[in-house]
């Protein structure tokens, strides 16, 4: 294996990472962890755990990121949907999909201006 296969392997190890704790996070039967006390916590989360595949993916200079980008752009809606009808403690929120889509829109601008400057 020369140095680029293993950085490659390294980078799908870590996307496959992310991708498992944004299914954990969308789909336990509850919500992970007690209730915040912060107001609209939540957004926040969503919004990172759908920038962290795009910027792995990203970042790792696979050249599938923008790939990634896309299936987490359409993952977003279908989680909600998933979440309201199959998820009897859950429900679908729009407000979620739209965090999810300024996660993935923040982290596909950040890696653009990431490869533009190398």
């Amino acid at each position: 294996m020369n140095l680029s296969t293993d950085r490659r392997g390294l980078v799908c190890c870590a996307l496959a990472a992310v991708v498992v704790v944004q299914l954990i996070v969308l789909y336990a039967p509850e919500a992970p962890g007690p209730p915040s006390p912060i107001p609209h916590a939540d957004k926040t989360v969503h919004a990172i755990v759908f920038a962290l595949p795009v910027l792995v993916a990203g970042l790792g200079r696979l050249r599938s990121w923008r790939l990634v980008a896309l299936l987490c752009a359409a993952h977003a809606p279908l989680s909600e949907v998933v979440q309201h009808l199959a998820l009897g403690q859950r429900s679908g929120d729009p407000w979620d999909v739209v965090a999810d889509l300024v996660g993935v829109g923040a982290a596909s601008i950040g890696v653009l201006l990431s490869l533009r400057r190398r």
